[in-house]
């Protein structure tokens, strides 16, 4: 018996929500597990060693990293193809992918959304106004700057929806989650691309389940999503209580 994919992850990580567009766009059914990382228990920790998310566990493998989980379902499934074809187009939009895992992630999540939602919310610890007014007025700003000279006028960077649209798109959700978007003026190739491609229904079909998490106590996701319709796996790696991380942010 074949067994179905399951994600172990949060419909609020932006590292999830890119590879459940990816499966959605190749059309893959799937099962959740719809944990915070900080709430996994040993078993998460034997599948996720850095205790991060997502996991994705088929009937071939186990792996804990959204860039090796989405070119391992480009090699599995390879149409449609979300990785251009041609060699130096397949390894740019592999280093945008890497940016936004990378520099993004530090301070879309672990700096901005971190300090507005994640402090204040799981560890009750009071967000850093220092720290929080250096992100918003230095380091998005040098990430959007970049970000500006890599996104075209009209359309996809690579012409066709790829990876690398999907997972830049990805953080900028919590970046509106902790109440900050793009300026179109500054910045208008990223945002129009950023706001084409969270338009696509592999983003705006998760948005019911992203706005259900961001207002419940973590303890009831599991049940709020369930009644929403989520897809959800029949057991959880979930716990009750917190715990970091082995990684420094």
């Amino acid at each position: 018996m074949t067994t179905p994919t399951t994600i172990i992850g949060s419909y609020l990580s932006p590292y999830v929500r890119k590879v459940l567009a990816v499966l959605h766009l190749k059309g893959i059914a799937y099962r959740i597990d719809p944990i915070v990382p900080f709430t996994g228990d040993e078993r998460f920790s034997a599948i996720s060693p850095i205790r991060r998310v997502p996991v994705l566990i088929d009937d071939q493998v186990t792996l804990s990293d959204s860039s090796v989980i989405c070119q391992y379902l480009e090699d599995r499934y390879p149409s449609p193809a979300l990785y251009p074809a041609g060699i130096a187009d397949r390894a740019r939009a592999r280093w945008l992918e890497e940016y936004a895992d990378t520099r993004m992630g530090d301070v879309i999540i672990w700096q901005l959304y971190n300090e507005v939602a994640i402090n204040p919310h799981v560890w009750g610890k009071p967000t850093d106004p220092v720290r929080l007014q250096k992100t918003l007025e230095e380091d998005l700003p040098r990430v959007m700057d970049y970000l500006e000279t890599q996104m075209p006028s009209q359309g996809w960077i690579f012409g066709e929806l790829s990876i690398a649209d999907i997972a830049v798109a990805a953080f900028f959700r919590n970046a509106g989650f902790a109440r900050w978007q793009p300026d179109p003026v500054r910045w208008p190739r990223s945002s129009a691309l950023v706001e084409r491609a969270l338009a696509l229904d592999a983003f705006e079909r998760l948005k019911a389940y992203e706005h259900k998490t961001l207002r419940t106590p973590i303890p009831q996701h599991r049940a709020v999503l369930g009644d929403l319709g989520a897809p959800l796996t029949a057991e959880t790696f979930g716990t009750a209580a917190p715990r970091r991380g082995v990684m420094a942010t």
